[in-house]
């Protein structure tokens, strides 16, 4: 202990409790304010009551007043909304974070030391509970019991043409999605891989995915543009396809055979290609330099490393990344509602569950809807956590 520690006083009991429950009142202020907060968001004159009672507080009453008669514009609401939420979701989790911390600390070092860890996972566990477990319980519950269940929802879904057709459609774009993205996210790591400027080469492929799906969707709607034929074409692809003699096609209105999903399907695998291409490049990397020239000094060439050593080597990483694309594409749904709406039979899994919830206000449809999708990504996902335990992973 060096000497200006020995000369410090030691803290008196109230400097103690003080230190202890300044965080705590700190912490609980944040609660109530979150709580408050809250009740601003579910109502909707909550923004202009807040306005209002600041109004008072500046001694502005006829303006209050005014305020609470007239209410405020739409565009305001929502902005003093959006901040209420930002503030609740940063500061308030952190103030109940303090505030528990500081309960915790008055109990002493025993139990602190004992319940701390607890405390910190305990909202995590919360949360996961409110917003997850339970909504998932309740909407099974809800595909069994709304009224003419099971007929009218298990029975929609296992027996109507529409569910048939985005069964189908689901399963084409799981086949050539996550197989395109893959394919391609290999091929170019394995080809960028000892070229000059490789991370420039690879920006280019990537980039796509800093683009929301929404923002892609509404990117390719302009690429698949079509004009009668004698007109201008605007789209790229009918551009190129008329340069070559071919007339005009409307790409997202043919489904026999069914080239608007594959269209669809090629924005998807523009997205993802970036995402399997880095992380196949890593794996790629990670392949020791010994084994590949132990191999290419034995006689194989080039083509025989790859598919024979590099390939096995891998393989790990590609069934993880195969599976990861393979249930974002499960649950596809902001290509297919911008560009057809699932119309012209572009209809998949996702976007029916939405129009049968918000469209058409069938809650046991859509819930039996929901509950068929978490099935088919809960195999994907053992398939993944099993595949990175075998990897080291978690263990």
């Amino acid at each position: 202990m060096t000497e200006r520690a020995m000369a410090l006083p030691a803290p008196t009991l109230r400097q103690r409790i003080v230190e202890r429950l300044v965080p705590l009142a700190g912490g609980l202020a944040a609660v109530l304010a979150v709580v408050y907060g809250l009740s601003l968001i579910r109502d909707p004159e909550g923004p202009a009551r807040l306005y209002a009672w600041l109004l008072d507080l500046l001694g502005q009453s006829t303006s209050a007043a005014a305020l609470r008669d007239g209410g405020l514009d739409p565009l305001h609401a929502k902005l003093t909304i959006m901040a209420i939420a930002l503030a609740i979701g940063v500061f308030g989790v952190w103030g109940l974070f303090v505030g528990l911390d500081g309960l915790v600390g008055l109990l002493g070092r025993t139990w602190s030391r004992r319940l701390r860890p607890y405390v910190f996972i305990g909202p995590a566990v919360v949360m996961l509970l409110g917003y997850l477990v339970v909504p998932a319980v309740a909407t099974i519950v809800a595909s069994l019991t709304e009224t003419g269940a099971p007929e009218s929802t298990w029975g929609y879904v296992l027996t109507s043409p529409e569910m048939w057709l985005a069964f189908r459609n689901n399963i084409i774009w799981l086949v050539l999605g996550t197989g395109g993205s893959v394919a391609i996210g290999l091929m170019v790591a394995a080809l960028f891989d000892r070229i000059k400027r490789e991370a420039l080469a690879k920006v280019f492929i990537f980039l796509p995915l800093a683009i929301s799906m929404v923002g892609a969707a509404v990117i390719w709607r302009f690429m698949y543009a079509w004009q009668v034929p004698g007109e201008p074409q605007i789209g790229l692809v009918n551009a190129a396809w008329t340069a070559l003699g071919n007339e005009p096609v409307a790409w997202l209105q043919v489904y026999e055979p069914p080239i608007n999903t594959l269209a669809l399907i090629v924005i998807m695998v523009w997205l993802q290609t970036g995402f399997a291409m880095v992380i196949l490049s890593a794996a790629i990397k990670g392949v020791s330099t010994e084994v590949l020239e132990a191999a290419r000094s034995d006689g194989a060439n080039e083509r025989q490393v790859f598919f024979r050593i590099v390939l096995p080597m891998i393989s790990g990483t590609v069934l993880a990344v195969a599976t990861t694309v393979a249930i974002a594409i499960l649950k596809v749904f902001d290509i297919v509602y911008v560009m057809t709406g699932g119309r012209f039979e572009t209809e998949v899994i996702a976007n029916r569950m939405f129009q049968e919830m918000f469209v058409f206000q069938n809650f046991g449809r859509a819930s039996a809807i929901a509950v068929v999708l978490f099935l088919a990504v809960v195999p994907l996902m053992i398939l993944n956590i099993r595949n990175l335990r075998r990897q080291g992973v978690g263990r």
